[in-house]
């Protein structure tokens, strides 16, 4: 972590707002206005750290078949990526940032998962990217499993939604969906890879300190 401290005046120009456990509509409302804040330069580029309730939320290239068939509630939004669950356990992020290149998205995408590895590694977890799908994947002897989801929307050159980091949430909700829309791959979480008991708590300070320094470098 030595390298996260002497990177604390630099990465000292993101807000950071911790929100706790927060219903997803709720959280949608502070991101919409949020961002008008930051568009408007009435705000700092932020960033919001929070957990959901159990939610499945479904972005733009959602299928029906990719949806739950018990009739779970599903939120539409106007992210980007397919369908997805949120709730008790898993880090969720969402940066509110004018880009310096506001038409270089996959450049954005490309340095939240740079930090997620980062995270992972932190732990003495081994993530990495996987050029056909978007996040942070696990690949070993054991298969694909995908441990951190993004889904982003750009306005105005100013950024929305953001990533999804399960440490310990409840992994079963996700065999009510197909999510993010692969249907060959398992979904897992830190505690189920390092074999023992972690807590979002554990683990936010980090999260908050390396997407920090990530959004310094694509941030206006």
């Amino acid at each position: 972590m030595q390298a996260l401290e002497s990177k604390r005046e630099e990465i000292s120009t993101i807000n950071c707002q911790s929100l706790g456990l927060i219903d997803y509509e709720e959280a949608l409302v502070i991101q919409r206005r949020l961002h008008q804040e930051v568009v408007d330069q009435v705000s700092d580029n932020s960033l919001l750290l929070l957990q959901h309730p159990p939610v499945f939320t479904a972005g733009r290239r959602t299928l029906d078949s990719e949806r739950p068939i018990d009739g779970s509630k599903v939120i539409d939004v106007d992210r980007g990526g397919k369908i997805t669950f949120h709730g008790p356990g898993q880090i969720v992020g969402y940066p509110i940032v004018k880009l310096k290149k506001p038409n270089d998205v996959v450049g954005f995408v490309r340095q939240i998962e740079k930090a997620l590895i980062q995270i992972c590694q932190d732990f003495n977890i081994e993530g990495q990217t996987y050029c056909e799908r978007s996040g942070v994947w696990i690949r070993d002897e054991r298969g694909d499993r995908k441990i951190a989801a993004i889904g982003i929307r750009v306005a105005k050159g100013v950024t929305m939604h953001g990533f999804a980091l399960n440490v310990n949430p409840d992994l079963s909700y996700f065999d009510r969906i197909i999510p993010c829309g692969i249907a060959d791959a398992q979904v897992t979480s830190m505690e189920r890879e390092l074999n023992r008991s972690i807590a979002p708590e554990e683990v936010l300070e980090v999260v908050e300190a390396r997407m920090k320094q990530a959004l310094t470098q694509v941030s206006a």
